[in-house]
């Protein structure tokens, strides 16, 4: 029998009752399955951080490189200036992990859950695959004469031949091997920000005649905000870079449903990658049991897609689509018509 080793970050606000409800998961879909897992916690967050003032200690990437996978809840606590446990955390643990993807499934599973007019699952249905370790987010620029009148601030995107090279291989393969449609789209700002979309450009221009069954086009990111919420049935598979990614994965979770269904990846296909719900850590609702566990859940459908228990993964997400369309009056906290608890009952039952 394979045996599995995760380690689970349970974080900060409703990250911990909502982790609970995807262990709850693993368990009841691993004993199905017939496979292992034993799970290390740990208390990375914001209330280790207010103890100790440390994010992460310097044992802990060298500790987690030894894990098959890492389930996180949620980072982001009230009491600790925004930033601090974003970058010290989250950023760190996908820098020095090298998690370079992040893989965003967009797939509304009711129609009743969209804001958009009269559009069904088969119209939502794709996937976004951002660079996760470059761009804007490597943090790199400067002030000048800080607080002054003639104050400069300069945020510099890094984009590498090699970080966008391996991000667009990666899409391009992901659409070979999971899409049926076999389409996927640059998503950049080619006629504006001209040096580093021109070195994605180039580089998708060129790794694009190595697939010639994949269809491949592009869009200004604006107009694919716009075409998101008009046409969301023209996509499949969408390539972008790391600021880009995050601003229309949020616009994607809303079109399929919110927040409350909406789980990624952090991948490194050579090495250990984490997974979470997409949300945050939702302080407001702490302690309450009115979460939506589902993005968790989702989230932990799709660790075990990336270490290879495929049935596993299957079984969850059919039955998070089941509970969505038959059991739910809402994906909105509070509003689901059971608690998050509840929820979690609802989908081991249903495996």
């Amino acid at each position: 029998m394979k045996k599995y080793k995760i380690a689970v970050i349970s974080g900060d606000g409703t990250g911990p009752e909502v982790v609970t409800e995807g262990l709850k998961v693993l368990e009841a879909v691993s004993q199905k399955s017939g496979f292992n897992c034993e799970t290390v916690k740990y208390d990375f967050g914001g209330a280790r951080y207010l103890k100790t003032q440390e994010t992460l200690p310097d044992s802990a990437i060298a500790e987690l490189k030894k894990f098959d996978a890492i389930y996180l809840g949620a980072i982001g606590h009230p009491d600790v200036k925004p930033g601090i446990l974003e970058k010290g955390i989250l950023l760190r643990l996908r820098f020095d992990l090298d998690q370079y993807i992040n893989l965003r499934p967009v797939q509304l599973y009711d129609e009743r859950f969209c804001p958009l007019k009269n559009k069904t699952p088969e119209d939502i249905d794709f996937v976004v695959v951002r660079e996760n370790s470059e761009g804007l987010y490597k943090g790199m620029g400067e002030f000048k004469d800080k607080g002054t009148p003639n104050e400069v601030a300069t945020q510099i995107s890094y984009n590498t031949r090699k970080g966008v090279e391996r991000c667009i291989r990666y899409a391009f393969e992901y659409t070979k091997k999971n899409r049926k449609r076999k389409q996927l789209t640059l998503c950049g700002k080619t006629n504006v920000l001209t040096y580093a979309w021109n070195l994605w450009e180039r580089t998708f221009q060129e790794v694009a005649k190595e697939y010639s069954d994949i269809q491949t086009n592009y869009t200004h990111v604006d107009a694919t905000t716009m075409w998101f919420v008009k046409n969301p049935e023209w996509f499949d598979v969408i390539v972008t870079d790391n600021m880009f990614g995050d601003i229309i994965t949020d616009l994607g979770a809303m079109i399929q449903g919110g927040m409350g269904i909406a789980a990624g990846g952090n991948i490194n296909p050579e090495g250990v990658s984490m997974f979470e719900p997409i949300g945050g850590s939702a302080p407001k609702y702490t302690g309450q049991n009115v979460i939506n566990p589902l993005a968790a859940i989702c989230a932990m459908a799709m660790l075990l897609r990336q270490i290879g228990e495929t049935k596993a993964a299957d079984l969850i997400e059919n039955s998070a689509k089941l509970i969505v369309r038959t059991k739910l009056k809402d994906l909105a906290a509070g509003k689901m018509g059971y608690s998050t608890t509840q929820v979690g009952d609802l989908v081991v039952k249903s495996l």
